[in-house]
């Protein structure tokens, strides 16, 4: 055999070796579940997407079902997936206000809940069709409504902790967000959400740090974790920032649109997407930019003027007709003639999507229980309507009261 035949077949012989499967790590061997169940205390901002992975459980169990409890010892348990452990949504379709068995998604043995609303706080438990429990998760989904916001730029700093005797109530704040521009001056912030700390706290729910849980855990009594929620709602603090925009080179018909631009043969191809918006003078819209999450760093530009959270944050002035809500949503209340344009949104840095919003007087609009407007007339109908009976009843009431004391004095 020649030395050419001799490499060849060393050479084929180790290209073979070089496909050999490897066996994926299990995790499940590593992992083994405890003795007595215990719940792992998580907490979320409201709007958020999380998961929840089952951390452990039998080597021989092929299929998992998640189970929600709304306290430890509720006797009521609320099966979240199919009996084969099985379920999948598509997360592009999850509204705000949906209900709870259609915000969730089974994938790989983990839960994933979309959209999660202050309801959702409870009990999550990872186990058989046959009711044995292996992993279970404490979870705390805080309100936004009442978040209070410090600006840093301004000299604003969070708020202080609080000592009320062994009670020691505080601000765990997380990492901070990228920027959510480049080539400009942007903005970026950081989620805190409330904690507390105590002595003697239930020993089954696990701590990163020992009787530190979040102020809405199960750990916590109940009339405690009323009066931390409302003591120490969740913080967000915002600060400026400056980075570099990464440079892509531009390929294919894009980059010819663009040179021919530079010649003025051709107008200006806008860099992301445009949506067109017929808007009807003096009703709301709500812009939410695409792929975007409460976590994310959303910020939103009208043309060429930036908005910045500085001025537009929900919760800046008492009174604000155009603002940017804790969820990254941009909204206009009562539209006007002047906010014509087109709004640009960038999410974690980059531009991903504008809207052109054109403002029309004319033309029919048919109103509906969902809108925001119609909502608010029939509310407003409504306390008139009570005010109005409530008067006229206690004008009776005075009247029959005056009857009886002057008619009957004896009486």
């Amino acid at each position: 055999m020649s030395l050419a035949h001799l490499l060849l077949l060393l050479w084929s012989w180790g290209s073979l070796r070089a496909f050999d499967l490897v066996e994926k790590e299990n995790i499940f061997q590593k992992v083994p579940c405890p003795a007595f169940l215990m719940f792992d205390n998580a907490a979320y901002l409201a709007d958020m997407t999380f998961e929840l992975p089952c951390r452990c459980k039998p080597e021989e169990v092929t299929a998992v079902v998640w189970y929600y409890q709304e306290h430890i010892g509720s006797l009521h348990t609320r099966v979240l997936t199919d009996f084969d452990g099985r379920v999948m949504v598509d997360s592009g379709q999850v509204r705000v206000g949906s209900s709870m068995l259609a915000r969730f998604s089974i994938r790989m043995f983990s839960l994933l809940v979309f959209r999660a609303q202050p309801e959702d706080s409870g009990l999550y438990l990872c186990g058989t069709r046959h009711g044995d429990y292996f992993y279970a998760y404490d979870v705390d989904i805080q309100s936004s409504q009442e978040m209070v916001a410090a600006f840093t730029d301004k000299g604003q700093e969070p708020r202080e902790d609080e000592e009320l005797g062994d009670l020691h109530i505080f601000t765990t704040f997380w990492e901070w967000t990228r920027c959510d521009r480049c080539g400009v001056r942007g903005e970026q912030w950081r989620i805190g959400l409330c904690y507390l700390e105590k002595p003697g706290l239930s020993s089954r729910f696990l701590k990163n740090v020992p009787d530190v849980v979040s102020c809405g855990s199960q750990a916590v009594p109940g009339n405690l974790r009323t009066a931390a929620g409302r003591r120490r709602p969740p913080e967000l603090m915002v600060r400026s920032c400056m980075v570099p925009c990464r440079k892509e080179a531009q390929s294919g018909l894009m980059a010819i649109f663009t040179f021919i631009s530079k010649l003025g043969s051709k107008p200006w191809v806008p860099k992301v997407p445009i949506q067109f918006h017929k808007q009807r003078l003096g009703h709301g819209l709500i812009m939410s930019c695409p792929g975007a999450r409460p976590e994310h760093a959303v910020a939103w530009d009208k043309d060429r003027l930036r908005l910045y959270r500085t001025s537009f944050l929900k919760g800046v002035n008492r009174s604000m007709r155009v603002f940017i809500d804790h969820g990254n949503q941009f909204h206009i209340r009562f539209a006007q003639l002047n906010d014509r344009g087109t709004y640009y949104c960038w999410r974690d840095g980059e531009m991903v999507a504008g809207f052109r919003v054109t403002v029309t007087s004319r033309g029919r609009y048919y109103a509906s229980l969902s809108d925001p407007e119609t909502q608010y007339a029939l509310q407003a109908a409504l306390v008139g309507y009570v005010l109005i009976t409530a008067v006229f009843v206690l004008i009776h009431l005075c009247r029959c009261c005056c009857y009886f004391f002057v008619c009957c004095p004896e009486l």
